[in-house]
């Protein structure tokens, strides 16, 4: 009897092959959801970041529209892609390292609503940032404000 057989070794070849590509499927979809979890978190930095550029150009004597106009329209392009970056799974619940809470998924109509307020809201901005009234402007900015924690008090970890 020959241990060393064609048949043998193929069948052997197989299972190796077999078993070796379940972990790397099981890793693409890990690496897909960090993936998303950092879209997602690079999102909201530019979100945060134009925000902040915005509340500056406010507190300087002499604010500037144009600069203004520019980061609202960052925070309305990026405000338009939060709901696809939280797919199901890609939550604190996953053990990902994100602020991500169930009630996204558990509320989706809920969660909807926030993403569309901020669409509403930093649409207002945009819109105030070309009229280049100042007191329209801050206005806005307050209503961003609001819309941004309503959503984070009801879908995101709170740390502090």
């Amino acid at each position: 009897m020959k241990l060393h057989s064609p048949l043998i070794l193929s069948a052997l070849a197989l299972s190796l092959a077999a078993c070796g590509g379940a972990p790397e499927e099981a890793a693409d979809v890990s690496s897909a959801e960090a993936s998303v979890i950092e879209q997602r978190q690079d999102n909201f930095e530019a979100i945060g970041d134009a925000f902040k550029a915005i509340r500056g150009q406010l507190e300087d004597g002499a604010p500037d529209f144009a600069a203004i106009a520019g980061d609202a329209e960052t925070i309305h392009t990026n405000a338009g892609k939060i709901q696809d970056y939280f797919p199901e799974g890609t939550g604190i619940d996953s053990g990902a390292d994100t602020e991500a809470l169930a009630t996204i998924w558990e509320d989706p109509e809920g969660f909807a609503g926030a993403a569309e307020d901020l669409i509403a809201a930093s649409q207002t901005l945009v819109d105030a940032a070309g009229t280049e009234d100042l007191a329209a402007v801050q206005q806005a900015v307050d209503g961003l404000g609001g819309s941004c924690k309503a959503c984070h008090d009801d879908f995101r970890l709170d740390k502090d």
